[in-house]
């Protein structure tokens, strides 16, 4: 087995969310060893994809800057999909040849994979295998990047997060949007109010914005910080999907889902002396970097209280959804979910 680079330190941080109580392992979770070999960390994949490709040119990049150094993308293994949202075997082959090109090995298991690497990056685009295919990295020591969304609906979130918790290894997930450069430049204390939009495909077998609207979601969460209390659908159409955030300072966030005409990502951010535009989607390198940084620092850049909320607010909008738009309190669902 390859030696594992990272070694555990003991010691916890006590999660709270709005009274609620939950032990995760804190940030960082685990220091790198003192005497870490100089070579990079073998980074494993687990899923073709458009983002397992996108990522492995990225960081097996042989001109890449030194912000991605430390870092290698060596060996892929691809689990059976469920059919109803697999990738064709057409756009599977073409990830496929991609990341072979970045000089990614194929595997046949997900033990053959753990055996050659240091870290993981599950990027399945479906959210239900997630629990599945994240234990073998967490029973291995490995830290985990998961990609979105992490888990079919916030029950599923929270578990995988225990479970990192029970094994002791770090745990990150983001979507792009976070990293954005526009969205990097605000100070959430100095946002007024803000409104972001995505994409918001639904897939059934997920809660209906985890699928695509987390984008829209988590960017608004970039500008405005944590700290919703109450969530509103108030619209929700073929066409689109229209929700209200209520922050604990009295602020207000709007995300816009969009499944008709055009679709793009953006924002306006409103600020005391300035309404700034957030602009579109720029692409995946500054994640990439910030999953680089997560598994040579073991320091996850969004914490679990963050993304827990993030995803409450999503389950959230789903009950008012159910519930004709009634006003839903984050901290009642995320009890359910902690139970």
């Amino acid at each position: 087995m390859v030696e594992n680079k990272i070694v555990r330190r003991n010691f916890v941080k006590k999660l709270s969310f709005g009274g609620v109580g939950l032990s995760l392992l804190g940030q960082p979770l685990f220091s790198i060893a003192k005497n870490l070999p100089r070579e990079d960390l073998k980074v494993g994949l687990v899923g073709l994809s458009v983002h397992s490709a996108a990522f492995s040119k990225i960081l097996n990049d042989p001109n890449k800057k030194k912000d991605l150094f430390g870092c290698k993308m060596v060996a892929l293994y691809h689990p059976p999909g469920n059919p109803d949202v697999d990738f064709t075997p057409e756009q599977l082959s073409s990830y496929q040849k991609d990341v072979e090109e970045m000089g990614v090995a194929m595997v046949d298991s997900m033990d053959q994979l753990i055996e050659m690497v240091d870290v993981v990056m599950i990027e399945t685009n479906d959210g239900r295998p997630h629990m599945k295919e994240v234990l073998p990295a967490l029973k291995a020591g490995k830290p985990v990047f998961v990609d979105k969304p992490v888990a079919e609906d916030l029950q599923g979130v929270v578990d995988i997060y225990k479970e990192a918790e029970k094994y002791g290894v770090p745990i990150f997930s983001s979507s792009a949007l976070r990293y954005m450069e526009s969205a990097q430049n605000i100070n959430p204390s100095e946002v007024i109010s803000a409104h972001t939009f995505s994409p918001a495909a639904l897939e059934k077998s997920h809660t209906d914005l985890f699928w695509y609207g987390i984008h829209g979601i988590e960017y608004l969460f970039t500008v405005m910080g944590p700290g919703c209390v109450e969530v509103q659908q108030v619209q929700h159409s073929e066409a689109e999907d229209l929700v209200i955030g209520y922050w604990k300072d009295g602020r207000v966030g709007v995300f816009r889902g969009i499944r008709e005409g055009k679709r793009d990502f953006g924002g306006t951010v409103f600020k005391e002396k300035e309404i700034v535009d957030l602009g579109s989607f720029t692409g995946y390198r500054s994640l990439v970097v910030k999953v680089v940084e997560f598994f040579l620092q073991n320091k996850a850049p969004v914490s679990a209280e963050e993304t827990f909320e993030i995803y409450a607010f999503m389950e959230a909008a789903q009950e008012s959804k159910n519930k004709g738009g009634k006003k839903i309190s984050l901290d009642k669902v995320l009890k359910k979910a902690l139970k």
